[in-house]
């Protein structure tokens, strides 16, 4: 036999027993990788927030033990008759954070943490103030607006000022869960639910049966307390847009009070104007005009007064 055959026949021994190895190797990583693996609870299809689960709506499937969630629960018994407090999508693991306890009950009850409140308005400005877009899970900022008046009222007859800030609302009317449309019928929008502290509470309690509560939709990411001062019907009777930042359009009132005579100070002023002179009376024989400014609200007219 030829050197060269010899040499080709060695070579092809070689070659053939490296793909062995190497094949024999990658079959050994897959089952080690396999009996590393885990079986963790997943949810059989979409669940809703607030249901309780059942062996009906989870199964399991393998996952790499090295990539295993925190929390993850890995017993479908551990799982079974516990309420979500969270929606959950087909396939997603189930965790320990997105369930309440055993002990904790059924339905609404259960996902209310520990120190906190469940409180529900009913109010018809639930559906104007939100125009059907406030769902459970949002967050909201609550108004009061009250109009009783009292004998030193310097509100002008009315005041709505930001009661809470920040509050998640549980459910719209009994639903629990956001629909598919991201809208709710305006119609259907009598109540709502909404997760608040013991003292939080009261003020709404006390706020619903002296006032009108109206709720104000947020960003959920924005988690800082505003700035809100009360605003009163005082400020709106003669606010104007584009109005100076004293309030109201003061160079309606000068020229208004002009005409009479005199023109008062602005509040910001420190002492009042002193009061202007009579206007001259033109002789008998001549014929002046003079004008008027009048506001109503937003509304400018001009009387023109003629003067003999």
């Amino acid at each position: 036999m030829k050197v060269r055959t010899m040499i080709l026949i060695v070579l092809a021994v070689i070659c053939g027993g490296s793909a062995a190895v190497g094949v024999s190797q990658l079959a050994g990583q897959g089952q080690t990788r396999k009996a590393d693996d885990v079986k963790i609870v997943i949810a059989s299809g979409n669940i809703s927030r607030g249901t309780v689960l059942s062996a009906e709506t989870l199964t399991t499937r393998p996952w790499p033990s090295a990539a295993l969630p925190p929390g993850a629960l890995t017993d479908i018994a551990r799982a079974a008759g516990r309420t979500t407090t969270v929606p959950l999508v087909k396939g997603e693991p189930l965790l320990e954070a997105k369930l309440a306890s055993k002990d904790a009950g059924r339905g609404m009850a259960a996902m209310i943490p520990f120190g906190m409140r469940a409180f529900t308005i009913r109010t018809s400005h639930v559906a104007a103030g939100g125009g059907g877009f406030i769902m459970p899970g949002d967050k909201v900022d609550i108004l009061l607006t009250m109009t009783d008046s009292m004998p030193d009222d310097k509100s002008g007859g009315g005041v709505t000022t930001t009661l809470l800030q920040n509050i998640e609302v549980l459910a719209v009317n009994q639903v629990l869960d956001a629909p598919e449309t991201n809208k709710i019928d305006t119609k259907d929008l009598a109540t709502a639910t909404l997760l608040v502290s013991p003292d939080q509470a009261a003020k709404l309690d006390l706020g619903m049966n002296k006032g009108n509560l109206h709720l104000s939709l947020r960003n959920a990411d924005d988690h800082r307390s505003g700035k809100a001062n009360p605003a009163t019907m005082a400020q709106l009777r003669y606010s104007q847009e584009g109005a100076s930042k004293g309030g109201a359009d003061w160079s309606a009132f000068t020229g208004l009070f002009r005409g009479l005579g005199n023109a008062p100070a602005k509040p910001e002023d420190p002492a009042p104007a002193a009061a202007a002179k009579p206007a001259e009376v033109p002789a008998p024989a001549q014929s002046t005009t003079s004008s008027i400014q009048t506001l109503r609200g937003n509304d400018r007219g001009v009387i023109l007064v003629e003067q003999h």
